[in-house]
């Protein structure tokens, strides 16, 4: 009498678990693309010395054909979703018929993983070196593409092992080819996709001590636009609460330049350091801001450096937007 083997338990609840993983990871997508789209402010645990989840949204890498780049992962989760419970809701009286569907749903599982993991790799890549930034988010979205993958391989019996490495070679080189290519006019130097003037990149490193009046020198200059929205954040009501020993601060007026910046100063800035001879602890206090710098525009919140091209959207400005720098 010849015993049949006993179904791992893995191979029973695999489907199940990669949609529920796929699921999560819908969730988290969904909600970032969410925020970027209305202009809201992604809740995040990066302290105020160090760039977060909003740096990343705002950065040149975190929009993608002019759509947020979670929105590509919110449709790629949900594909996920899809493949893994297609066999599990189809209901076929044909054997055969549900076999096919169960061999070409985990071949599409397959590439998807590889495909997600490969540019989640990049991404972190990106997160350490380039944006330099703590996403919670970001990596959250890495380890359940990862988990998938996992998942993926172990769900079920793969007969051709060469297959798998095949497939994982094909989608793995274009998957990395085409990133390489949709990013290719972002650069350390701060061009950004489809720019006819570019942006340069800003970034601030202390050397010496912050004058309490005001901090560090403005060494950049402003350009039409970044003065026409400074007056435009004025005319709106915009406030933003700053610390003068802040380099994130400090951040914000390059990206603003010069003379964008000293409308800004004269009109809506609130220095929050009380050892400030300009110091407005109370309202700071008021206002409740925890992290600096923060913007308060039309009752909304939204901390960390922002690039004017956000603040922009934000506000409804409608002026010219050849902004020369980002962060």
């Amino acid at each position: 009498m010849i015993r049949r083997r006993s179904t791992p338990w893995i191979h029973k609840w695999s489907r199940p678990i990669i949609a529920a993983i796929a699921g999560f990871g819908a969730l988290v997508t969904g909600y970032l693309t969410i925020e970027k789209l209305t202009g809201g402010s992604v809740a995040c645990v990066a302290q105020a010395s160090t760039r977060g989840c909003n740096d990343v949204l705002s950065s040149p890498w975190g929009t993608v054909f002019g759509q947020p780049l979670a929105l590509f992962g919110f449709l790629a989760y949900t594909s996920m979703v899809i493949l893994a419970l297609a066999p599990l809701v189809v209901k076929s009286e044909d054997n055969s018929q549900r076999k096919k569907i169960e061999n070409l749903t985990w071949l599409l599982l397959l590439v998807g993983a590889i495909a997600m993991s490969v540019f989640s790799g990049y991404l972190m890549y990106l997160l350490a070196f380039q944006i330099k930034a703590l996403c919670p988010y970001c990596i959250a979205s890495a380890l359940f593409s990862l988990s998938l993958l996992v998942f993926t391989l172990l769900g079920r019996t793969w007969e051709d092992i060469g297959q798998i490495l095949f497939t994982a070679l094909i989608v793995g080189m274009v998957t990395l080819i085409g990133t390489l290519g949709v990013y290719t006019g972002v650069n350390k130097s701060g061009t950004t996709p489809g720019s006819t003037n570019g942006q340069q990149q800003i970034t601030f490193t202390p050397t010496e001590n912050p004058n309490p009046e005001f901090g560090w020198p403005i060494t950049t200059t402003s350009g039409e636009a970044e003065i026409a929205l400074a007056k435009h954040l004025v005319k709106v009501g915009a406030k933003e609460y700053v610390a003068y020993w802040c380099p994130h601060c400090h951040e914000q007026k390059l990206i603003f330049g010069k003379e964008a910046y000293q409308i800004v100063n004269d009109n809506i800035k609130v220095e929050c350091a009380n050892d400030s001879p300009k110091g407005k602890p109370e309202l700071c206090q008021a206002a409740k801001i925890q992290a600096f710098p923060t913007w308060i525009i039309n009752g909304q919140t939204y901390s960390g450096v922002q690039n004017l091209t956000e603040l922009a959207k934000i506000t409804g400005y409608t002026g010219p937007t050849n902004f020369k720098y980002f962060k």
